[in-house]
């Protein structure tokens, strides 16, 4: 197994799910968000990559504060 392959497969298993979490808002497929960050990338020379990490730093801050507690004990 190359290294290219290794690396893409260590970004499926553990990625920030940006684009299925936001296509779930936006009632799309991920898919479709997926080709949007793609074609969008390569046409702004890599500005919406940046856009991209920072929804992921944010929904990842935003898990780790709000989390759903189901019971009042698990204070």
């Amino acid at each position: 197994m190359s290294v290219v392959t290794s690396i893409r497969h260590y970004f499926e298993r553990n990625g920030f799910h940006v684009s299925s979490r936001l296509a779930d808002r936006l009632g799309m497929r991920a898919t479709n968000v997926r080709l949007f960050f793609i074609y969008i990338t390569f046409v702004t020379v890599g500005l919406w990559f940046g856009v991209y990490l920072t929804l992921a730093f944010w929904l990842k801050l935003k898990d780790m504060i709000y989390t759903k507690r189901s019971s009042v004990f698990d204070l």
